[in-house]
């Protein structure tokens, strides 16, 4: 093959121009054996006679071998124009710029000499070469045929130096940057500049990679400087950085090198400990391995006496091992020095155990791995496999059994796609170019998945890709899709045991984990790939592209087993389009997911196990390069077993962990089929729990606390109304002045509490509605409060029948009294309200009231059943005073008189207790009737009539002064009274004990 050189741009660098200034060259020429023809151009007329001027003139020579000649790699000197030449231009100096070779396929390689580049505009339409003349921007182009074109010369610089003058100086804080620095590099420039690049090379790497702003790299410029900053340095962002950009018409690199040393978790040890005995094992090998880096590191053993150090050198790494080939006396501790010239050295400790005579120790073991003879207590390990990266660990327990193998064995291909992903997000590399890239590998890395760490490496690389694809707004072709999908459809036929329980075992959401990856690259397809459709037996996926108008509803169905259906109104889907903006629509079941998904139940689901339905449905909308989560979808799962809860995985649950909530969603009854069909406002990954206990929504139940609450708040006014009129004439002693301050604070707040619970259906339920939480705050204060009072009225009817004769001093229980009263529950309540709503787990969803799911109606519902606990002894002891002794020795007048005395205190005492709060046990109770829901309604909800008729009303003092008040006649002293009060039974209780006096 003939090589030529390809066109030599002979400069003229004094030209005088003698008599015309324009001179004519001759047309381009070729010369067989290796000669010399010029071609021209017209000089400009722009200098008049016996001026100089700079011109270039085109020149191509061929040569028959890829010799030059000598004369050629210097500077031409040419001989001085004599004064009697023609009135001509004349050349006076000759460089040549540009060197060509041709390849074997017809391709011109043309490369800049020192000092002259190819211009902007020629680099943008010709491809760069690879492999020659890296660190010169533009410096070699590819040709497909000869162009008349050279390389130009670069701007002057300093006349010592011959340089061109770059337009731009770099700045680095520091070329030796330590394990979590933050590296700053800072350009200034002199001209104005465009096409700013920042580029990191690796030590060993052929070409450069492209840095973008991530979670490590931050961009920065302004008016004559740029900036680059990385965050936490590692040796992963050790190299040569670049920084690219266009000035005067030219592309500019500037570089600077950056070390990074290692840090301890960079060192692979094999072992990290070793227990052995001399007597089995009387040598043994040690080894610390380290990641290629740009820094010389060589390895010193200590102790190294009777050992042999050798190292190698494999794919990314350099290990240095340690043959110990005599066994230490007593327990050892060797070190793997690292040293670099300039840095401090490393020390990765090794701990070597000696086994004694009369050491528990675990057998050896070979039936999968060798497990060498190790001390109780001590952990074994194991290199692993070829191909794996890590270690395989297993206890010798301290009975001297074998414990479990724990691997952490990852494949080194996924291991370093999984890398590759992590720096992307971190801001190496450019994502249109790589996701597609990273995708394209992800089946064929799924296909080789065999360990727990394997799913779990691959679950992450999935999730770094979509946070990647999401943040840079990166659109996915069919193709990538596609590999996405079968990526997936594999992930979810992986074995359940062996993998997706060991891999759930160590991160319970790694189910949430791929849930939100395929969510988000799923909705990533190119408009012009749409409609796409694409069926496996694990995943089904549709996607369209609807205009700015929408003839109908959109509806979708899949070939599920029971068929799946999903609709979104138009009336959701015409906001959304704006200034004749597209939108697609992506719609994806996944099969299996939901068992993979952790056991998470949000607000109003309760603790119980579900059953679901086998499969997740994620619909989602893109308008151009956003997603909307809000809108209308009405599904239908099927026939379903149970009582359904249409629910939705939410992402931000127990702490990013994700789990079902059903906010915004609710079941109802089809029209048209006898299936459940959920109706959600918003847009997610979809699904249904079934409970075979839960029971249903009651519209009865609602009337009947509608209705109830509205008697009780009727009856507790004409309550507070008949105590303003009789007040004074029924607290005339210190025992009814106790009895009625309590009741009358009672009702007071129950009052408030019927009042706030009646109208906390009318607000906006949620977190974020002030009105709801202060709604849901002052019911759960006012109930407790209620309760306190009835406790208190309790524990001075208490002291009056264990006391009979101790009289309790007004100005003390009365505080004490408010304090119980008001002072507990109001601190119960704020305690609740600070420990519960930051979880999210106070408000119960869709209510203004406490939620049962995380705690917050349990800090209702143990005060009150303690109380009522409490008022029930009470109560009893009330009973067996009025039964002693009348009943043992009394005529059969006196017994029914005493046993009219007990029914009467149950009418009155049982309601001002609040002993029918007690059925609340039972509606508490997943597996009970309604029934039960029904009493407890009925009966707390008419509490504030059964005060107002037998607390109040059926006083023999309330009635005497109401009779008083409204008749001025005295009743007969004949009328007997159905009810009694505590005074009654305090003074029957006197009665008892003088009579047996």
């Amino acid at each position: 093959m003939v090589c030529s050189a390809a066109p030599l741009l002979l400069l003229a660098t004094t030209l005088p121009l003698l008599g015309s200034p324009v001179a004519q060259a001759s047309q381009p020429g070729q010369s067989q054996a290796g000669g010399e023809s010029g071609s021209g151009q017209l000089l400009d007329k722009e200098n008049g006679a016996g001026e100089s001027a700079r011109v270039s003139v085109y020149v191509h020579l061929d040569f028959p071998d890829k010799t030059w000649p000598p004369e050629l790699s210097r500077t031409l000197t040419l001989p001085a124009a004599s004064a009697s030449s023609s009135p001509r231009p004349l050349l006076t100096g000759l460089r040549l710029t540009t060197e060509c070779n041709v390849n074997h396929e017809g391709n011109f390689y043309c490369a800049c000499l020192s000092g002259y580049q190819w211009n902007t505009s020629i680099c943008l339409h010709y491809p760069p070469c690879q492999s020659l003349h890296n660190h010169q921007p533009c410096g070699c182009l590819v040709f497909s045929h000869p162009e008349p074109g050279y390389c130009q010369l670069l701007p002057p610089g300093s006349p010592v130096t011959c340089l061109p003058a770059v337009p731009g100086i770099l700045d680095l804080n520091s070329q030796l940057q330590m394990p979590g620095d933050t590296l700053s590099l800072t350009l200034h420039l002199s001209q104005e500049a465009t096409n700013l690049s920042w580029f990191l090379r690796h030590p060993g790497s052929p070409s450069p990679i492209l840095l973008q702003p991530g979670t490590q790299v931050s961009v920065t410029s302004s008016h004559g400087q740029a900036a680059l900053s990385i965050s936490n340095m590692s040796h992963h962002w050790a190299g040569e950085y670049m920084s690219c950009f266009e000035a005067q018409g030219f592309k500019w690199n500037l570089y600077e090198v950056v070390r990074v040393p290692l840090k301890a978790t960079d060192v692979a040890r094999l072992p990290y400990q070793l227990s052995i005995s001399c007597a089995t094992s009387p040598g043994f090998q040690l080894s610390c391995c380290i990641p290629s880096t740009n820094l010389a590191y060589a390895a010193a053993w200590s102790p190294g006496e009777g050992s042999k150090a050798s190292s190698f050198n494999e794919s990314g790494s350099q290990c240095f091992v340690l043959a110990v080939q005599r066994c230490p006396m007593a327990d050892t501790t060797y070190t793997c020095d690292l040293q670099s010239p300039g840095l401090a050295p490393l020390r990765v400790p090794i701990s070597i155990t000696i086994i004694q005579d009369g050491d528990i120790t675990c057998p050896e073991d070979t039936s999968v791995l060798t497990w060498n003879v190790t001390k109780a207590g001590h952990v074994a390990q194991a290199p692993c496999p070829e191909s794996k990266r890590g270690i395989v660990r297993r206890l010798c327990g301290a009975d001297g059994v074998w414990g479990p193998v724990h691997s952490s064995c990852t494949d080194a291909r996924l291991l370093a796609l999984f890398t590759r992903t992590k720096l992307l997000q971190a801001g190496q590399g450019s994502p249109a170019e790589e996701v597609p890239q990273i995708l394209a590998q992800l089946p064929g890395q799924v296909a080789e998945a065999s360990s727990p760490s394997d799913l779990l490496t691959l679950l992450s690389t999935m999730k770094y890709l979509a946070m990647v694809v999401a943040k840079a707004r990166i659109q996915l072709d069919r193709r990538a899709l596609k590999n996405l999908l079968i990526a997936t459809d594999k992930v979810l036929d992986m074995d359940t045991r062996s993998l997706w329980t060991l891999a759930q075992a160590r991160k319970p959401w790694a189910g949430s984990t791929l849930l939100l990856a395929v969510e988000t690259l799923a909705c990533s397809l190119c408009p012009q790939d749409h409609p796409f459709a694409f069926s496996l037996p694990n995943v089904l996926l549709q996607s369209q592209l609807f205009g700015p108008t929408f003839p109908a509803d959109y509806s979708i169905s899949f070939p599920t087993r029971p068929p799946l259906q999903a609709q979104i109104p138009r009336h959701s889907l015409v906001p959304l389009v704006r200034n004749g903006t597209e939108i697609s629509i992506t719609s994806l079941v996944l099969r299996k997911l939901d068992h993979l998904l952790p056991s998470n139940y949000g607000q109003g689901l309760g603790d119980s196990l579900y059953a679901t339905p086998g499969l997740v449905l994620v619909i989602s909308i893109m308008a151009g390069d956003r997603a909307f989560s809000q809108g209308e979808v009405i599904m239908d799962f099927g026939n379903t077993d149970g009582s359904p809860h249409c629910v939705f995985w939410d992402h931000s649950l127990f702490q990013g962990r994700g789990g079902w909530s059903k906010e915004g969603c609710q079941a109802q009854v089809a029209s048209a089929s006898p299936t459940a069909q959920c109706l959600c406002q918003h847009l997610t990954a979809f699904s249904v729990l079934m409970s075979p206990h839960t029971v249903p929504e009651e519209p009865a139940l609602a009337l009947l606390t509608q209705v109830g609450l509205g008697a009780s708040i009727l009856a507790l006014l004409v309550c507070l109304g008949v105590y303003w009129l009789v007040w004074r004439v029924v607290v005339r002693n210190k025992i009814s002045y106790f009895r009625h301050a309590a009741l009358l604070n009672m009702v007071f707040c129950l009052l408030a509490a019927d009042t706030c619970f009646l109208g906390a259906p009318f607000l906006s339920p949620g977190p974020r509605s002030p009105l709801c939480l202060a709604a849901a705050f002052l019911c759960h204060f006012l109930y407790l409060a209620t309760f306190f009072w009835m406790l208190a009225q309790a524990l001075v009817l208490a002291h009056q029948l264990l006391f009979v004769f101790h009289q309790l001093p007004k100005h003390r229980v009365l505080p004490l009294m408010v304090l119980l009263g008001y002072l507990c529950p109001l601190g119960l309540a704020g305690v609740t309200l600070g420990l519960y709503l930051p979880q999210g787990q106070y408000l119960r969803e869709g209510e203004c009231w406490l939620d049962g799911k995380g705690g917050a109606l349990y800090t209702f519902v143990g005060p009150v059943l303690a109380i009522v606990g409490v008022n029930g002894l009470v109560l009893a002891m009330a009973m067996l005073k009025l039964l002693r002794p009348s009943l043992s020795e009394g005529p059969p007048a006196e017994k029914r008189q005493a046993l009219l005395g007990v029914i009467k205190a149950l009418l009155i005492l049982t309601p001002i207790f609040g002993l029918t709060w007690g059925l609340g046990l039972a509606t508490l109770l997943e597996e009970v009737s309604t029934v039960p829901h029904y009493i407890f309604t009925i009966l707390n909800t008419l509490q504030g009539v059964f005060i107002l008729l037998f607390g109040c009303l059926m006083d023999r003092k309330i009635q005497e002064a109401l009779h008083k008040r409204f008749c001025r006649t005295q009743a007969p002293s004949s009328t007997i009274s159905l009810a009694t009060n505590e005074g009654c039974i305090l003074e029957h209780s006197k009665g008892g004990s003088d009579t047996a006096r």
